[in-house]
């Protein structure tokens, strides 16, 4: 961390907690998995985080942001974890904050219950059977403030509404869906937006630098600069699947995961596609370089409980060497990792797959390598579904070492969908579900 960090901008330790005093909480402990039979992957070890209230733990970071985080406490930072360096230390980052939707009138609207809360990137340590924060830094843009979660643009992201549906809020053209994270060798890092897609350059004290938008986007408005030098037809990315998985290569290329297949033509051919993108970035270039078909397993393959298409997402993705790369295919319930090399001869940049007016689209073939599109190819490395005690909805994977990988899990701010999610006090009605960080011994390496 930047040793210019003050006290109004992060999380700092106390000798008898490891927290700040004012977000001490008791942190719940978990218990260890048995080792399955020799051949298996298996669980080692789960760790916790405990509770620690949002409003406290914001307004540590950025006072005056949160004025009633209606119970929730802090969650959502399994949006991504990246080793910080020392054994047991990641680098997390939550997504935009506490968020649902809830029906009025037949038709789903998404709710900010803490429309103040500002993404953070968590430090954390895994000790025994809990999980501790031991630093944080909020986003915030070039003047200092907040860039809040909320949506950027009327007419493309989702209305933002109020915990009970009924208010609208503010769109905010600052506002961030942070997902993905890594840190740079200079200590600045890395992250991906879904509302964009966007490429989010920040500061090692938070301060975001540059946000890299499809061409054509139009935002305007924000604190920060905005520069559109990512592919124009990533403009059809499904609403809240944006970029999700984000990698960084050895000599410091960026590879980012489009979630989802785009809709194009239309939503209802990106639901039923299987064929999603990757996007290599260069830093020193400050340009996309390469752009990779990636195509999904059947999703009842990958979650035999599913029968949707549209739920397959790719939520991580690890380096794991010189253009070979870890992806994860997951539904809320299932994931599993494929190792993938990206192959030189695989870039569709600037093809005719980035020609919105292509039909069919590459979202719409059925078999898109019979069609002549070069798409990577993939080997099974761990099917996390069938591992007993890994948690369901994984968005974040980091590798340990040649036979251990760290999973940490989205719990969404302990936060369901429909009206129920609050009593009638307008107070959280937890879900229950923690967030955890669970190791898992691949027998056979990676």
């Amino acid at each position: 961390m930047s040793p210019h960090t003050t006290s109004r901008r992060r999380v700092h330790r106390t000798a008898a907690t490891g927290l700040p005093l004012a977000l001490a909480a008791a942190l719940v402990a978990a218990g260890t998995a048995a080792a399955a039979p020799s051949g298996d992957a298996y669980v080692t070890r789960t760790a916790t985080l405990g509770d620690i209230p949002l409003g406290a733990f914001s307004n540590t970071l950025l006072p005056g942001t949160v004025d009633d985080d209606r119970g929730v406490d802090l969650g959502g930072i399994g949006s991504d974890i990246y080793p910080a360096g020392r054994k047991g230390e990641y680098w997390t980052v939550t997504d935009r904050g506490p968020n649902g939707q809830i029906k009025v009138g037949g038709q789903k609207r998404r709710t900010f219950p803490v429309p103040g809360f500002d993404p953070a990137i968590v430090r954390i340590r895994v000790s025994g059977d809990t999980v501790k924060v031991i630093d944080a830094v909020p986003v915030t843009t070039s003047s200092g403030k907040p860039v809040t979660g909320l949506s950027n643009q009327q007419g493309r992201d989702e209305v933002p509404y109020t915990y009970d549906a009924a208010t609208q809020l503010p769109y905010n053209p600052n506002g961030l869906d942070t997902e993905g994270i890594v840190r740079a060798e200079d200590g600045t890092f890395w992250l991906v937006d879904e509302y964009g897609p966007s490429l989010v350059h920040v500061s090692a004290r938070g301060r975001v630098l540059t946000r890299y938008v499809p061409r054509g986007l139009g935002l305007t408005g924000t604190d920060y600069p905005v520069v559109e030098a990512l592919p124009a037809v990533l403009l059809h990315r499904k609403s809240n699947r944006g970029f999700e998985g984000l990698a960084q290569l050895p000599g410091g290329d960026l590879v980012m995961a489009l979630q989802s297949p785009l809709s194009l033509p239309d939503a209802d051919a990106g639901n039923a596609s299987q064929t999603t993108r990757l996007l290599r970035f260069s830093p020193k270039r400050k340009a996309v370089t390469a752009e990779y078909a990636y195509r999904f397993d059947p999703v009842n393959v990958v979650d035999p409980s599913e029968d949707d298409t549209s739920e397959l997402k790719i939520s991580s993705v690890v380096a794991v060497g010189r253009d070979r790369l870890l992806v994860e295919e997951r539904t809320d319930k299932a994931a599993r990792l494929h190792l993938v090399k990206l192959r030189r001869g695989a870039d569709i940049l600037g093809g005719p797959w980035d020609d919105d007016t292509t039909s069919p689209s590459l979202e719409q073939l059925d078999d898109p390598a019979a069609e002549g599109v070069p798409v990577l190819a993939k080997r099974l490395v761990v099917d996390l579904g069938k591992v007993a005690g890994v948690p369901g909805k994984i968005e974040g994977v980091a590798r340990v070492d040649d036979d251990t990988l760290a999973l940490v899990n989205d719990n969404d701010f302990g936060m369901t969908d429909g009206a129920g999610a609050f009593d009638a006090r307008g107070r959280l009605v937890d879900s229950g579900v923690e967030t955890t960080v669970t190791y898992v011994r691949l027998p056979a390496g990676i």
